[in-house]
């Protein structure tokens, strides 16, 4: 490394946040980025380890220590492009992703490891600044025509990989725009649609058709898109929610966080929504069960819109503030993780069972909750009522949707209702017929679906021609 003792001589620095009283006023993004000056500090305090663990802990296997290095010694572009070897959109990554890269780096030891995900996305935006990042058309085409189904992460990396290979790419996407829940989930305050955008521009220029507005097995035979192309991956996501069996859950106001949250971004990017009821959270005390990412984003997106009152409810025990490193590390803690939503006004409250969801005329007035101890067992008279005008369902997801396409594929299922391919060949049991992402392995994290969708893109490659040079 350039600076051998940086680790020794600069201290941890990362991207502040704008003020919560004027951020919570608009969608727009509020992390403030640190100067070249400072990203260059904080790249130096990279140890150059014998075992880089942060290797292990990025899911893409980002070379995390030579682009370190190489914003340290000031060649951005060659960092660019080092960055793009192995991930195709790190300003998503570098925005989104919970960095377990960071959990996993050597300096986490003392609870001061290297910034990379701030380092990360400084790369990316400075390559798109300085007109690096361009689209990449292959050199030669094969005569061989690929269908994606789903325009998530996954999609849109396979995609991408897969033109530049050379064949012919044709990616179907359910809603208006590509994107998937980065588009359609996560709020604008925490990702711009326009950095999407710029990736589709980039991606129709390197030949990938985008076919917007059809969902394959409800509006076009799923059979028909198999048959018509030479292979066909599936990356439509776990989208089916995971849902609260208690009396009242039919009640008005009670809504998956899913339903809450397309709404608000449809409105940011003047996309219509259509018929459907509008869910505002304005003058509401709102009660958001669920203690994870999708949760923090129902509780910035109340605030926003706003909400009275926001609480957040958790079932599992409240995690500790601090993890044991020496059992924890280099692998992702279990630990108090306080979000930029959570310092804008809400409440959290841990070990709590939703038991009812009371109405009065049709729509929902309050829930009903017990305390549970560590086993998940409620603790006699520790009941108690919560105001809500609105419930917001956040509890993750358990599998994709079965109904339409994959049951008309009929493709095997594993025991969670997902669709069963390796991570070599991604094949599921369908002829021609691949999967990748939160369709195979789950609701899991973007940067997951992005090395599924390029290994998945390899695979296919593969598949068609009988040898590939794209990376896994």
């Amino acid at each position: 490394m350039g600076k051998v003792t940086g680790f020794l001589e600069i201290d941890r620095q990362d991207r502040k946040y704008k003020p919560a009283a004027d951020r919570i006023r608009h969608y727009s993004e509020f992390l403030i980025p640190l100067s070249e000056e400072a990203t260059r500090d904080q790249a130096a305090r990279c140890m150059n380890c014998g075992i880089p663990y942060c290797h292990n802990g990025c899911p893409v296997n980002n070379q995390i220590p030579d682009w370190n290095d190489l914003v340290y010694r000031g060649n951005w572009e060659e960092a660019a492009r080092n960055l793009h070897s192995t991930n195709n959109f790190p300003e998503f990554t570098g925005r989104v992703c919970p960095a377990p890269c960071e959990a996993s780096c050597t300096l986490n030891l003392e609870d001061s490891p290297v910034t990379i995900k701030t380092i990360e996305c400084a790369i990316v935006d400075r390559g798109w600044e300085n007109g690096w990042i361009r689209p990449e058309p292959p050199l030669r085409k094969s005569d061989k025509k690929v269908a994606v189904v789903g325009g998530g992460p996954a999609g849109m990396a396979a995609a991408q990989q897969l033109a530049r290979a050379g064949h012919e790419v044709h990616l179907f996407e359910r809603n208006a725009k590509a994107g998937g829940l980065l588009r359609y989930g996560i709020p604008d305050f925490k990702m711009e649609k326009a950095l999407i955008d710029r990736r589709v521009a980039q991606m129709e220029a390197e030949g990938v058709v985008f076919h917007y507005g059809v969902n394959i097995g409800v509006d076009c035979s799923a059979a028909k898109i198999v048959a018509d192309h030479d292979a066909t991956i599936l990356t439509g996501g776990a989208e089916k929610p995971r849902d609260l069996a208690v009396p009242g859950r039919e009640l008005a106001g009670v809504h998956f966080a899913m339903e809450f949250l397309p709404q608000q971004n449809r409105r940011v990017s003047r996309e219509n929504f259509g018929t459907e009821e509008p869910i505002l959270a304005a003058g509401k005390h709102v009660v958001v069960i669920g203690g994870g990412d999708t949760g923090s984003d129902c509780i910035g997106t109340s605030i926003r819109q706003g909400a009275l009152s926001v609480m957040q409810l958790e079932i599992m025990p409240k995690p500790p503030e601090l993890e044991d490193k020496l059992t924890t590390w280099p692998y992702w803690p279990l630990k108090l993780r306080t979000s930029s939503s959570h310092q804008e006004g809400a409440d959290r409250d841990f070990a709590v069972m939703t038991k009812e969801i009371i109405g009065d005329n049709g729509a929902v007035k309050a829930i009903r909750c017990v305390r549970v101890d560590s086993k998940m067992k409620e603790i006699p008279g520790s009941e108690f009522d919560l105001r809500a005008d609105l419930v917001l369902l956040a509890m993750g997801f358990v599998s994709p949707v079965h109904e339409g396409m994959l049951q008309e594929l009929g493709v095997a299922l594993d025991a969670r209702g997902n669709v069963i391919a390796d991570t070599l060949g991604y094949q599921t049991s369908a002829e021609k017929v691949f999967v990748a992402g939160d369709m195979r392995r789950g609701q899991s994290l973007v940067v997951w679906a992005i090395r599924e969708g390029r290994q998945s893109a390899r695979a296919v490659d593969l598949f068609l021609t009988g040898a590939s040079e794209l990376p896994r």
